[in-house]
């Protein structure tokens, strides 16, 4: 496998910081070598963090700059822009609303919602031209320069989403393109996630509160793009949660359920939460963050079977088939 740095290391939890440069530009040596690093980390951790990715800085800036906007908007006009069912995953999410978790019932995600409401809002972008699903933007100036940032940012995700599947199938000695059926439609979301300063005590006088709940993801992998703030943690084998430092110029790459179960769970989909930041040197203020994510699914009409080479003679299909867009609905419906 290439040479590899540790972005994590820590209660034997080892996350790979990965040059995807590599994969992309490399020799078939080095390409091969990247691949099988990459499937690694995510056989392993179920993260990695990949650098030099194709996306360009600015770009991503541009993009948090643009969410920054949209959430500074008075509350009636993101309420105006609410979420509504499970099938649609767009718009906006106010504070509370949302609990992810690994419950699976509406009933004991509502009662864990009560105990500890998760400290965020988000504004979901899903694939644009679906007449029957629409994206919610705002009706001004604002909102089309809004609504042309975020559509040119999540092409430029479902590219490196495309890649970074092609990178799984080489390490896993599969055809290249093997995936590329499965991720050519964009029926991904992507999410704008703003987590607003919260004073100290809230997390003294309530122990079991964060900014997000453990959980795990739905779709196949997801990339999140964070700012210096920190906070998001990933469970470790020994089972505490380790800090997932935020490193300048990489994003953090994730399993989700649906890929491990796609690869009969020899990828891990690891459990993750964000919780109370390093305590701020004066005040009794956490200041806010920001992060982008963007959740990566295979096509809704796809019938995920396990991946050839996952199961065998000596290890059975631990699942049955299943359609990718019935199973998110599934799991997005016990969420809100």
């Amino acid at each position: 496998m290439a040479a590899t740095t540790k972005a994590v290391d820590s209660d034997s939890l080892v996350i790979p910081l990965v040059d995807f440069s590599q994969f992309q530009t490399g020799t078939p040596e080095q390409r091969s070598s990247t691949a099988k690093s990459i499937l690694h980390g995510f056989q392993t951790a179920g993260f990695i963090y990949l650098t030099n990715i194709p996306i360009p800085p600015a770009t991503i800036t541009h993009a948090f700059t643009t969410s920054s906007n949209f959430f500074s908007r008075p509350q009636s006009c993101k309420e105006s822009l609410g979420w509504t069912t499970p099938e649609s995953n767009r718009g906006y999410v106010s504070h509370g609303r949302e609990k992810v978790s690994t419950l699976l019932t509406k009933d004991a995600v509502a009662a864990s919602r009560t105990q500890a409401p998760d400290l965020k809002e988000s504004f979901e972008i899903g694939r644009e031209g679906e007449a029957e699903l629409p994206n919610n933007w705002p009706a001004d100036s604002a909102g089309e320069e809004f609504r042309k940032v975020m559509l040119e940012f999540h092409d430029v995700c479902k590219n490196l989403y495309i890649s970074v599947m092609r990178a799984i199938a080489v390490g896993m000695g599969l055809d290249e393109c093997y995936f590329d059926g499965y991720t050519d439609v964009g029926d991904n979301t992507l999410r704008l996630l703003h987590y607003p300063e919260v004073k100290k005590d809230v997390f003294k006088s309530n122990k079991l509160q964060v900014r997000a709940g453990e959980h795990t993801d739905y779709g196949s992998i997801t990339l999140l793009f964070q700012d210096d703030r920190g906070g998001l943690q990933v469970k470790s084998p020994r089972g505490t949660f380790v800090d997932a430092i935020p490193i300048p110029g990489s994003v953090v790459v994730n399993a989700g359920d649906l890929l491990a179960r796609w690869s009969n769970d020899t990828i891990k989909s690891t459990l993750h939460r964000v919780v109370e930041p390093p305590a701020p040197e004066e005040g009794d203020v956490h200041p806010a963050r920001y992060s982008i994510a963007y959740f990566c699914n295979p096509n809704f009409k796809s019938h995920i079977e396990a991946i050839p080479g996952t199961y065998g003679e000596e290890k059975d299909k631990k699942y049955a088939g299943i359609n990718s867009g019935e199973y998110l609905v599934q799991r997005l419906a016990a969420t809100y």
